[in-house]
């Protein structure tokens, strides 16, 4: 199981969330900005009202497969560490550099699973209060069961995320991959 010993944290939403994104995204475009799209701030922090963990997530986004080694290389400039894609095609992950705000760094190709299922989630939940209150019930929840077991929170999570991605339209292909990444695997 992989990091299965970081601690669970979640958190009332907090309104500082899109300024701490947009303070990390700043350099992370001005690094990127000729070889990407956009940088998107997906996740649960990128929801006004969401209970989360206190992790910014954000998606640089590329026009396609041939862009990633290159913004792979000038977001190293930066002092992220690539770590490959950690099991999920099409989103490659980066550990981020010291002194900054905890954040989840990811490059995805437009048009990915990775990056429908970052967008399609966070955009449905922007609209909808109702699941965002769920959702926010359902994390804080798994976050009291499982405080020391990341895997058994992801996992608990999966069927509401399905859910949801079955509801936005995504093809059953991509749902089983999202399936299959957020359940507890003995070769991760």
């Amino acid at each position: 199981m992989t990091e299965n010993h970081r601690r669970v944290l979640v958190a009332d939403y907090d309104p500082s969330w899109p300024d701490m994104f947009e303070a990390l995204r700043r350099p992370v475009w001005a690094a990127v900005r000729d070889v990407a799209v956009v940088v998107e701030h997906v996740g649960s922090t990128a929801v006004p009202g969401l209970a989360a963990k206190p992790i910014i997530d954000m998606d640089v986004v590329v026009a396609s497969s041939d862009n990633m080694s290159e913004a792979i290389a000038r977001l190293a400039t930066l002092g992220y560490v690539h770590r490959g894609n950690l099991g999920i095609e099409d989103r490659e992950a980066f550990g981020s550099p010291r002194g900054l705000p905890d954040h989840n760094l990811y490059v995805c190709p437009e048009g990915s699973t990775a990056l429908a299922n970052h967008l399609a989630l966070r955009d449905f939940l922007r609209r909808d209060s109702v699941a965002v209150a769920e959702y926010g019930r359902i994390k804080k929840q798994l976050a009291a069961s499982f405080p020391n077991d990341i895997d058994s929170y992801i996992a608990g999570k999966t069927d509401f995320i399905l859910t949801v991605l079955r509801n936005a339209g995504l093809r059953e292909s991509a749902l089983q991959t999202i399936r299959d990444a957020n359940l507890p695997s003995p070769n991760r």
